[in-house]
């Protein structure tokens, strides 16, 4: 299947290593309804518990659409909620480096509206080396300033030895038997083992959805758009790399250019609010 998603600037030997991707254009507009429609073919799978999203078939996919739906949110202050950026960041980390979700957040929300702390998105890579653990950070605003000023605010926290140990304690508990890959994760995340060595197979995409000049002053997708559009994105690596204090992790940064956070919120609330009452 093609993939929704333009990669820009992939530069694997910045440390980060950065991902710069778009959502692109169609008939002279950034793709904000084709996006919305994209990241709802998501919804089930980012909402619903392994087993849930494995039990849906002809009979029941619209009522686990529906219940997936039910759990985002409940509410029209949708502006300054955080769950489209978990979710865009569960599509791009689906898409882009085909993880497995091992929990999902949002199906241990103990009430509709509240949210749920701790990482935005926790997957995995089985790799020959072994297990990755990947553990998301997302800052879905307008201003990519204090997207990045918070986000490296939040690593700093979210990497100190006590904060960890608790997360993992959480993660644990919240697997799903049926799932193949948790007995290989609570093993990784066992007490007994050393924090070092869960370390070291960490890997964190920061994803910062932000307002971009670029993208907000063109309507298709050019050689000059991709050029302006690159060094922006590198522009804006080097202030995340100034601005971050966490080393012990392998972090790869993902910026994703916008051209209206506001166009793209009313779209997905409108398919979500759609999705709730079918």
């Amino acid at each position: 299947m093609p993939v929704f998603f333009d990669v820009h600037c992939r530069n694997l030997q910045l440390d980060p290593m950065l991902h710069g991707v778009c959502a692109g254009f169609e008939s002279g507009a950034w793709r904000a309804k084709q996006l919305s429609h994209y990241l709802m073919e998501w919804l089930p799978e980012f909402c619903l518990s392994f087993s849930e999203h494995e039990s849906i078939k002809g009979t029941n996919a619209v009522s686990q659409l529906r219940a997936a739906a039910q759990t985002v949110y409940d509410t029209d202050k949708y502006d300054r909620r955080g769950e489209f950026g978990e979710l865009l960041l569960h599509a791009l980390l689906r898409e882009t480096k085909q993880t497995q979700l091992a929990i999902s957040k949002i199906f241990f929300k103990d009430s509709v509206n509240n949210t749920v702390k701790g990482f935005d998105a926790i997957h995995v890579i089985d790799t020959p080396q072994g297990l990755e653990l990947w553990l998301g950070e997302v800052k879905f605003y307008k201003d990519i300033g204090k997207a990045i000023s918070d986000v490296a605010a939040e690593l700093e926290v979210h990497f100190k030895d006590d904060y960890l140990k608790k997360e993992f304690l959480l993660i644990t508990r919240k697997l799903d038997p049926a799932w193949s890959g948790t007995p290989k994760l609570k093993e990784l995340l066992h007490r007994n083992t050393s924090l070092d060595k869960v370390v070291s197979t960490i890997v964190v995409p920061v994803l910062l959805a932000y307002e971009s000049p670029t993208t907000q002053a063109y309507t298709r997708a050019c050689a000059e758009y991709t050029q302006k559009l690159e060094a922006e994105l590198a522009q804006l690596h080097a202030r995340f790399k100034k601005a971050n204090t966490v080393t012990r992790v392998r972090i790869e940064l993902f910026l994703f250019p916008m051209s209206s956070k506001a166009d793209l919120l009313d779209q997905l609330h409108k398919r979500l609010i759609a999705a709730q009452n079918i």
